[in-house]
């Protein structure tokens, strides 16, 4: 009697989870890297122990990591050519919305300002993000534009979308080897000991809070933010530019509340302290300022978002100077330090002066005799007398005793 064929083993299908990605849940990863693939396929992977995170058994609802190994089962073909599901039908209102975000615009990228408030993708009880309104933003591309990173929904600013599947892959890896460089501008709490420095604290999930929440610990994930104080208003508040070079869940906010200064607004990480008293704003004062990134058609993409409302009134309430925030991070770095500067100045200005002294002596005629300081010729004075070799020296004159 012959043996019982075996089932043939699913083929493996494997993928490293980006920078963009830290942080989100798994099946969030599959709507955009693998769209099509059911849920209830999923599902099944996970409960079947076939979906795997650095070799352990995954859940749908994980939350990914930077790095970690994902492998799944190939989906079948039916799964593969399932479209996506439609989302709601855009109105009017979403269409002024989504096109009144762009500030730029080539036919690999657009980058938007996106406002505070508008999630960047959908999620519980999230109706209006920034995911469902790339229809509108479509204009004469071939295909439906790609998030290619992301921010939080209550911070402000620069966020670059990618307009065919080539600049999609090529700007995802560009902020997964950190070539990208994002500044960003936040008021917060309070005044930095330091005007400019470097935050090096690794960041975890906190237990409890189901991924939302991430808090410093040692066994975290490396993590490391620049800052500069552009301006300070007392010592209530000051103004600061934040460069962060990794991308974790949260880590401006995280890494600001743990040097006692949180970002104004953010309760979530600063508690009621997080908030000043006043006119000031009780919105979140964090806002992706500039991005600088190289272009997949050559060339760089740098551009740069102005602060929505609430920030603005609140640089203006506090006293700030915005001529100070145009001098960015890596500009002061490679610059020279006020004090050198100065002494450049004056080392300059006293060349100028040692110039134009040389010019006057140049200018004398050779008939002008040289005067004292009332305009009187000067004496003529004889060279000091000068002793013979050998001779002796002459006697010193008596002490009187």
């Amino acid at each position: 009697m012959s043996e019982p064929k075996s089932k043939r083993a699913p083929k493996l299908d494997g993928a490293t989870i980006a920078e963009e990605d830290d942080g989100i849940r798994l099946d969030r990863w599959f709507k955009r890297h693998r769209e099509g693939t059911p849920h209830a396929l999923l599902a099944r992977w996970a409960r079947s122990g076939q979906l795997t995170l650095d070799g352990k058994k995954a859940d749908v609802s994980d939350r990914i990591a930077t790095g970690q190994k994902l492998v799944m089962p190939t989906p079948p073909v039916e799964a593969e050519a399932r479209p996506a599901r439609k989302g709601r039908p855009l109105t009017d209102a979403d269409i002024e919305l989504a096109t009144g975000m762009v500030i730029h615009r080539d036919a690999s990228a657009i980058v938007l300002n996106k406002p505070p408030g508008l999630a960047t993708q959908g999620g519980t009880k999230t109706e209006q993000h920034v995911d469902g309104l790339l229809d509108a933003l479509k204009f004469d591309g071939p295909v439906r534009p790609k998030l290619v990173h992301r921010l939080d929904k209550d911070t402000s600013g620069a966020l670059l979308i990618a307009r065919t599947p080539r600049a999609a892959a090529y700007f995802a890896k560009s902020f997964s080897n950190r070539s990208a460089r994002k500044t960003y501008w936040a008021i917060v709490v309070g005044v930095p000991d330091i005007a400019q420095g470097e935050i090096d604290l690794p960041l975890a999930k906190q237990p409890g809070s189901g991924g939302e929440k991430m808090h410093v610990h040692e066994s975290g994930l490396a993590s490391k933010t620049r800052y500069r104080v552009i301006e300070r208003a007392g010592n209530s508040a000051a103004w600061v530019e934040l460069q962060p070079l990794t991308g974790r869940t949260h880590q401006l906010r995280v890494h600001m509340a743990a040097i006692g200064h949180p970002i104004v607004g953010d309760g979530k990480y600063g508690g009621k302290g997080a908030f000043l008293t006043g006119t000031i704003s009780r919105k979140m004062h964090l806002h992706s300022r500039r991005l600088r990134i190289d272009h997949p058609d050559g060339g760089a993409i740098d551009i740069s978002a102005e602060v929505p409302e609430h920030f603005a009134a609140s640089l203006d309430a506090l006293g700030f100077d915005t001529l100070l925030g145009e001098v960015g991070i890596d500009d002061v770095a490679k610059g020279p330090s006020p004090k050198a500067a100065e002494k450049a100045a004056a080392k300059a200005h006293s060349k100028q002066i040692r110039k134009a002294r040389r010019g006057e002596r140049r200018g004398r005629t050779a008939t002008s005799k040289p005067t004292d300081h009332v305009g009187k010729p000067k004496a003529k004075t004889g060279k000091p007398a000068t002793r013979k070799p050998g001779a002796k020296k002459p006697p010193r004159p008596a002490r009187p005793r």
